[in-house]
């Protein structure tokens, strides 16, 4: 099988699940895993056999795939915020709403202050690490209840280059905050996925993607950004900033509980979609 052959092949496989952008998209990022070679270099190698192995891998990738396994957990990579990131079925795949996030954190402060920032539900790590990668001199800490997603996290922060302190702690833990220094800035993109808004998720999202970091009861969506929110008002410094990444369906009363707890300057913000995407607030 030459390396045309499959790239075609595999697109014509997976169209039935994707558009057709999306599905050459993910064909080139399969080929690119498999041969190690970008697209200009298999246009002049598009000739060339795949070896026993690659053909082997090529065929777990499509059966993969058809299954509605994302592609970057057979690449085992994600891009974010210009970084090459790991990612595996233990980290939410970073989103680019979320870069939308740093970039919003960027703005607000193009000083690069020398301050402490911690992120909550971390995950791959993709938040603090895009924010040390422009801030070298902030202390960044990082929090998950997940060993396993923290693993990964760490793997991504020594291949960035990028020290960060990381926290097995759960945020829901009433000792939460008994690990951490004070705060210039708090930033969280928790659960906030409606257990009712599951059957319209794409599978796979909801199938392969870690259940822990997507879902909250229906009974208390805001039950994670409530205990930031109070976790904030300890460790927060006068003048902190709080942002959170929300459910599009709860910007006004993510803002309404961040007023009623006491912060000041509550301000909700779209993404690229024009969904409500983010909100920011201050400490008193």
């Amino acid at each position: 099988m030459t390396i045309q052959t499959a790239y075609a092949g595999l697109v014509a496989a997976i169209t039935p699940l994707y558009d057709n952008r999306e599905a050459a998209n993910i064909a080139h990022l399969v080929m690119e895993h498999i041969t190690g070679l970008g697209k200009l270099d298999r246009v002049f190698h598009k000739d060339s056999d795949l070896s026993a192995p690659q053909e082997a891998q090529y065929q777990q990738a499509m059966t993969a795939l058809l299954e509605h396994r994302p592609v970057q957990h057979i690449t085992g990579k994600s891009w974010f915020y210009g970084m090459e990131l790991l990612v595996n079925e233990q980290v939410l795949i970073p989103r680019p709403e979320t870069e939308e996030l740093v970039e919003w954190i960027l703005l607000d402060h193009p000083a690069q202050p020398a301050w402490r920032l911690l992120d909550i539900g971390t995950g791959s790590g993709c938040i603090p690490i895009a924010l040390k990668k422009q801030w070298p001199a902030a202390d960044m800490w990082a929090m998950d209840v997940s060993p396993s997603a923290l693993a990964v996290a760490t793997k991504n922060a020594g291949l960035q280059h990028t020290p960060i302190r990381f926290i097995p702690q759960d945020v829901l833990a009433t000792d939460a905050s008994k690990v951490l220094p004070s705060l210039n800035i708090i930033v969280s993109n928790p659960p906030y996925i409606r257990e009712s808004e599951r059957a319209n998720m794409q599978e796979q999202v909801e199938a392969f993607e870690p259940s822990i970091a997507l879902f909250v009861p229906d009974n208390d969506p805001l039950l994670f950004y409530r205990r930031i929110a109070r976790l904030a008002k300890e460790k927060l410094e006068h003048g902190g900033k709080l942002y959170f990444e929300i459910n599009e369906a709860l910007g006004k009363e993510v803002v309404e509980m961040l007023e009623e707890e006491g912060f000041q300057d509550a301000k909700l913000k779209q993404d690229m979609f024009g969904k409500d995407r983010m909100v920011r607030a201050v400490k008193k």
